[in-house]
């Protein structure tokens, strides 16, 4: 295997055969020891993320398969928390997507002298940069076309699978009594014909998820949802 890029919560190896090989990591972003999903930064380590991360993926992307939505996703290994995905090009040099069910984080620092914490939104969808440098700033459908990192076509479909994906996460929370608040997700073109799927991850440590009004951290949401309580 060859690594190809170090990312803050998953290194890429390059397989022989073509695809591509993510190991989850242990570690989480945050800043000064408190976890943040839209955090730039590194934030602490918490042991056992790493598998817990790839357990809800897998248990996620397998759900999303069953809907007929594409996703890189090939197959996974639990015990060595590697993840064997398609290859896929992203948009620019990269994009994150979040689709908000209620106003927290960036949104709330952003829009608090219109927004109160914790207020319902419609699935609000929103698309940053992938710079850590200017802290992921949020941009527009017409800028990403202006600019040549996605066609307003392509921004419709991202937006679309965006809303289908979210709901479906939200759904298989509800049924655990977990409320999602937010939600972050990656996507990236497959194929020659630029086919958009979804990439990466989808675990607690990129979403917001809330039970009784408690806030539930990555370990503990993989727990719940696994368990067959």
């Amino acid at each position: 295997m060859l690594l190809v890029y170090q990312g803050k919560t998953k290194d890429v190896f390059a397989l022989g055969s073509g695809n591509y090989l993510l190991k989850f990591k242990d570690d989480v972003t945050g800043e000064n020891g408190v976890f943040d999903p839209g955090a730039n930064t590194v934030g602490l380590v918490m042991e056992g993320a790493g598998r817990a991360g790839l357990s809800l993926t897998k248990y996620f992307f397998e759900k999303l398969a069953e809907a007929g939505i594409p996703t890189h996703y090939i197959d996974a290994n639990i015990e060595e928390a590697t993840m064997t995905v398609r290859p896929a090009s992203v948009f620019g040099k990269g994009v994150e997507v979040i689709c908000r069910y209620r106003a927290m984080g960036s949104f709330l620092r952003r829009y608090g002298m219109y927004a109160q914490e914790g207020q319902p939104l419609d699935a609000f969808v929103e698309v940053t940069l992938k710079d850590d440098e200017r802290q992921d700033p949020p941009i527009s459908e017409d800028a990403l076309d202006m600019l040549g990192i996605l066609s307003t076509e392509e921004y419709r479909t991202l937006k679309q699978l965006t809303k289908q994906i979210g709901q479906i996460v939200k759904n298989e929370l509800a049924q655990k009594g977990i409320e999602l608040y937010d939600i972050k997700f990656e996507f990236g073109r497959v194929d020659q014909d630029g086919k958009i799927v979804l990439i990466d991850e989808i675990s607690g440590g990129n979403m917001r998820a809330y039970k009784d009004g408690q806030y539930i951290e990555p370990l503990e949401l993989e727990k719940i949802m696994l368990s067959n309580k």
